[in-house]
């Protein structure tokens, strides 16, 4: 169980590495951006087209000749360092472990990094568990192009700062307890109408315990602040001081103002400020009983307060990211920073902001029929994520950057997984990697990579597979590790080829139980409690649907009865709330999809998924073509390539997992042309809290 923090075993062959790509990597360079000069983006011809000058085209030009000459130029070199880096590969480690190191503050107290959870004591009644799949799309930028995509290193620093802002804001759910309604609302930081209470990452519901990363009260309280004022104020627009007479206006719609529907002071069909309740009403109509709003957040560093570090670096986290279009904890209180009403503050307690602000739209997460746990579109990262799950991370210098970014959340990385050049089964020289990458806040025990030995095509230029990990997420009353298990992998892509597919889908179930199996054994001459295991679950980008016609075999196969698919029904039918992740590459940046709310906005709308998504092929349509202005009938709701499934088999007796929500994730709109997919799952032992 030892893990690979550096590529090379002697310090010898890591110089000769980095000498001959030295050598090899301007000849590397000038070929992609010889490529990418020819294949345009669409934002890229829309400018283009929008030059009077043509001075881009004339940068085109120049550059190509000149990128051409200077190709030329490096080939002996870059050929002189292949002769020596070719056969390093054969010896290169299979992937890089890296772990952020916590600042001196934290190492005094014995605390990990900002984004670490403590693998203490498991709690009798759990915990639950966060996880994430994202395929990002960070190929050479000459080949990134073919999908519409461009400038990988700065797509890959981006895509690190909106995981991280999504992931590090707090969670943020409402309870409401009525006869009609008992399911988990969202409410996301611009839709906070009542007054909450602050929890750690335990969250609570009335009457019923259930846990997420952390210890926190189970007793439920009252909610007693005014949404309109915050406490110890005395001009209440709603509650009046004792013995003061009310008055019939609206306290939030002056006389002759709109009213809207979702304003909490009116009833259905009020039309003017009179049918308004009068001031001195006792029943506070922005206070319904039951209703309680729980927030949970990563705890605040201490150092926080003092000096912006950790997670939140000076000019990146201080407020909101208008580059990213996302929010961290202090985002909160900026976006309802003003001078009257109520919002939350940096400290996740009542503070003033305009009442035009406070009452908006509750959040999207919905509980369809008779389904046990809570879905949504959601425009951020889930608050509090665990594992984080990547694919198609390809391009060198976007790993060292995504990676940099991702640590300032998760303190362990598995990076560059894979190998290049000829190794083993691999036939066919690889001159990409797997592209997989997996993160976590949960210390990593042991990883373990297998190359897929039937790669056809082009895709058996790149060393697809799968990677294995055992992570350590807590320690039992009796001194036994509670471990999970995640698999993050990628399937071979080209349309028709089904048996291959299946073929790698045997070795990953082969694999995994290899892996559970020889890491389970306790080393020789030593004797060890056996570990306790909560969860197994496999991420990645499978790269079938469950919908298409061509990909039944795949529906078929042995690994929807090993695991379990949240999204699915049965093999060719998936719950009608489901939702495709690939989308139109030819769609990227059109303006109704750029930002995390637009993409997430057209994605809840039937007519916005026909236009934005790949559906599975149909016989009237070719394809390779664009879906804009189609007319033809579609099947379900998109092609959902992108995967996350759990097993409870091996879990210990009495031991149960149940999933608490599942969401679709639009925060890199315009970065990739996959929708995220994130699940919370909830591990119990049927024990009670002594």
């Amino acid at each position: 169980m030892v893990l690979h923090t550096t590529p090379y075993s002697s310090a010898c062959l890591h110089f000769l590495d980095g000498l001959s790509w030295s050598l090899v990597f301007p000849c590397y360079w000038l070929v992609d951006r010889l490529l990418a000069s020819c294949v345009a983006t669409s934002l890229e011809k829309r400018q283009r087209s929008q030059d009077p000058c043509s001075f881009l085209t004339l940068c085109i030009l120049i550059s190509a000749p000149l990128y051409l000459l200077l190709f030329l130029a490096s080939l002996p070199f870059a050929l002189l360092g292949f002769i020596i880096w070719a056969p390093l590969q054969a010896i290169r480690q299979p992937y890089l472990y890296t772990y952020s190191r916590p600042d001196k503050h934290q190492a005094e107290q014995g605390e990990a990094g900002p984004g670490s959870v403590g693998t203490g004591e498991w709690r009798p009644q759990g915990r639950s568990f966060c996880f994430c799949s994202a395929n990002v799309c960070l190929l050479p930028d000459s080949l990134a192009r073919f999908n519409n995509l461009s400038d990988t290193h700065r797509r890959a620093r981006e895509l690190g700062k909106r995981i991280c802002n999504g992931a590090n804001r707090p969670q943020i759910k409402i309870y409401i307890d009525s006869p009609t309604n008992t399911s988990i609302s969202a409410a996301s930081f611009s839709s906070l109408a009542t007054g909450f209470r602050r929890t750690s990452s335990l969250d609570q519901r009335p009457d019923q315990t259930h846990t997420t990363n952390g210890p926190a009260d189970t007793e439920t309280e009252p909610l007693t602040e005014c949404p309109i004022h915050p406490s110890g104020a005395t001009d209440c627009p709603v509650h009046p001081a004792a013995g003061g007479q009310g008055s019939s206006e609206c306290p939030l719609h002056p006389d002759g103002a709109d009213i809207t529907a979702d304003c909490p002071l009116h009833s259905a069909g009020a039309n003017n400020s009179s049918d308004c309740p009068p001031k001195s009403s006792t029943d506070c109509p922005l206070h319904a009983s039951g209703v309680q709003i729980s927030i949970s957040a990563p705890e605040p560093d201490p150092q926080e307060e003092e000096a912006e570090t950790g997670n939140h670096r000076p000019g990146e986290q201080s407020g909101v990211d208008t580059g990213s279009m996302t929010a961290s904890r202090e985002s909160l209180a900026r976006y309802h920073g003003g001078d009257s009403g109520i919002g939350i503050s940096c400290n996740n307690t009542l503070s003033h902001v305009p009442r035009t602000s406070v009452f908006k739209r509750p959040g999207r997460k919905r509980r369809h029929g008779d389904e046990t746990f809570d879905h949504e579109i959601s425009a951020f990262f889930p608050a509090n994520l665990d594992f984080l799950a990547l694919q198609e991370v390809f391009d060198h210098g976007s790993t060292t950057r995504l990676r940099r970014q991702l640590h300032r959340y998760f303190p362990y990385v598995l990076s560059d997984v894979g190998r290049y050049g000829w190794k083993g089964c691999c036939s066919r020289f690889k001159f990409l990697n797997s592209g997989l990458m997996l993160a976590s806040r949960y210390p990593i025990l042991d990883a373990r990579y297998e190359c897929y030995p039937n790669g056809r095509g082009e895709d058996a230029l790149a060393a697809k597979g799968a990677l294995f990990a055992k992570v350590h997420v807590g320690t039992s009353h009796q001194e036994q590790r509670v471990v999970g298990y995640l698999t993050c992998t990628h399937l071979h892509a080209i349309e028709g080829d089904a048996s291959v597919r299946c073929e790698q889908l045997d070795l990953l179930l082969q694999w995994g139980a290899e892996f559970r199996q020889s890491s389970s054994q306790s080393p020789e001459g030593e004797k060890v409690l056996e570990d306790l295991v909560a969860f197994d679950v496999i991420l990645g980008d499978l790269n079938f649907d469950n919908c298409s016609s061509e990909d039944k075999l795949e529906q078929q196969h042995a690994l929807f009865t090993q695991y379990k698919d949240p999204c699915r029904l049965g093999p060719g039918e998936d719950k009608p709330w489901a939702l495709g992740t690939l989308l139109d590459p030819s769609g990227l940046y059109d303006d109704e999809v750029s930002s995390p709310e637009s993409l997430q906005k057209v994605m809840e709308n039937e007519e916005g998924r026909k236009e934005y998504l790949v559906f599975p092929p149909s016989k009237n349509q070719c394809p390779a073509s664009s879906q804009k202005g189609r007319k033809i009938p579609l099947k379900g709701n998109g092609r959902r390539i992108d995967y996350i499934l759990y097993s409870d088999e091996g879990l210990q007796q009495d031991w149960k997992l149940d999933i608490e929500e599942f969401s679709f994730v639009t925060q890199l709109a315009s970065l990739t042309d996959h929708l995220s997919v994130a699940m919370r799952l909830a591990v119990s032992t049927g024990e009670e809290e002594p």
